[in-house]
């Protein structure tokens, strides 16, 4: 599963990137990034949802995924985002870092 997520936007209007191939991680976070990707049901999610109308200084999330013949891309900002969202992000900052 070869994975890209680009953070944009806070406070600083910083941009981060993170590209990941499951193929180099070890086979446990290989695995858990499988399921995280599942439980936040990602190749069903619409490729964009609405930016708040209210408040600044979100990060805009943008994730593409490539995995078993299947390519989805998802641009979000964080109040928008699930908690399965989230904790995916999260999780693939860590591992970019």
């Amino acid at each position: 599963m070869r994975i890209r997520l680009e953070r944009t936007g806070g406070f600083a209007g910083m941009r981060r990137e993170v590209a990941l191939d499951t193929e180099t991680l070890p086979s446990d976070e290989a695995r858990k990034l499988q399921e995280m990707v599942n439980a936040a049901g990602f190749f069903n999610l619409p490729e964009k949802f609405p930016l708040p109308e209210r408040g600044a200084d979100y990060f805009v999330y943008r994730l593409a995924i490539e995995a078993e013949g299947k390519k989805h891309t998802v641009e979000i900002s964080e109040p928008a985002a699930t908690p399965e969202l989230r904790s995916l992000f999260q999780t693939l900052m860590k591992l970019g870092k």
